[in-house]
């Protein structure tokens, strides 16, 4: 399917205010991660409102339809953005992120019931192993959607990727496209300098999956071409692994090619700067 200059217009449009809702969100609590959200906001957005197939009414069975699986945790702004704007739960409730009883938590959890969250995660490297989980439930279930699961580079640090990894290739989990922010940042710096991770792509090879690269993982196009390439490239006996190349921060100069702005909230002033940067588009939810 060839995408019309109008739908890449109204996703364009969605990625907008997800960034402003990232941005006032970790603001409005002084606490969150904007940095890998701000990255990933493009992929979320095609997943959600291009390219999964989803059932109206959200259950943890998710019988019938695609599944997403959030691995890297701490993205979570951009997921809940996502999802509120996706009509999983009402978009005014961002404005509760991070704050007392809320159902928005820094962290992704399932205890509050919070539509859209199937897992609890933050405790990095277990994702892609629940993500399998669910894929081999689909293949008992005769169920043909997909799986996806989403992990940052500086989690492939964990050894839990790794077993998941095998284990996904020798039981052949051909329903399942894992995907990897490959921002090459994580907290403590650039993930070459904390604990390289190699020749990536050979890796996930010699693990038997089939690898994709998007190299303009912040370019709506090119997303939706790497992930329908994924698509098709599933049911032939190997999982499939998507390497996303994404800059930290995008859509904020400031942010932008540091991974300083990995957990550090931004202050009034920088607010109105990244907001400026950013155009409301769908309405922003009441403070």
């Amino acid at each position: 399917m060839v995408m019309t200059k109008h739908s890449i217009h109204n996703l364009e449009a969605i990625v907008k205010q997800a960034r402003r809702d990232i941005i006032r969100m970790v603001h409005g609590c002084q606490s969150g991660h904007p940095g890998g959200s701000l990255g990933c906001t493009e992929l979320l957005v095609c997943l959600y409102f291009e390219l999964m197939q989803r059932n109206d009414h959200f259950d943890l069975d998710g019988i019938g339809e695609d599944l997403f699986f959030l691995s890297n945790g701490h993205v979570s702004p951009v997921f809940y953005s996502v999802l509120a704007r996706a009509d999983y739960f009402p978009v005014d409730e961002l404005s509760t992120f991070r704050k007392l009883n809320s159902r928005l938590q820094g962290h992704p959890t399932t205890h509050e019931g919070l539509p859209g969250i199937r897992v609890a995660s933050g405790s990095l490297g277990q994702g892609l192993s629940v993500a399998i989980g669910a894929a081999q439930a689909k293949k008992l279930n005769h169920d043909n959607h997909l799986v996806y699961v989403l992990m940052g580079d500086g989690e492939l640090q964990e050894g839990q990727v790794w077993e998941a990894a095998m284990y996904a290739a020798h039981n052949k989990m051909d329903n399942l496209i894992a995907i990897v922010d490959y921002n090459g940042a994580q907290i403590d710096g650039a993930t070459n300098d904390v604990l390289s991770l190699g020749d990536l792509p050979r890796k996930w090879m010699a693990f038997g999956w089939n690898v994709i690269e998007i190299m303009r993982g912040n370019d709506i196009e090119s997303v939706i071409s790497g992930l329908r390439k994924a698509q098709a490239s599933t049911g032939v006996g190997m999982p499939v692994m998507v390497l996303l190349h994404t800059e930290m921060g995008n859509g904020v100069d400031f942010m932008m090619g540091s991974h300083k702005w990995h957990g550090i909230a931004p202050s009034d002033e920088q607010l109105n700067l990244a907001l400026n940067q950013n155009a409301e588009t769908l309405g922003d939810y009441i403070a």
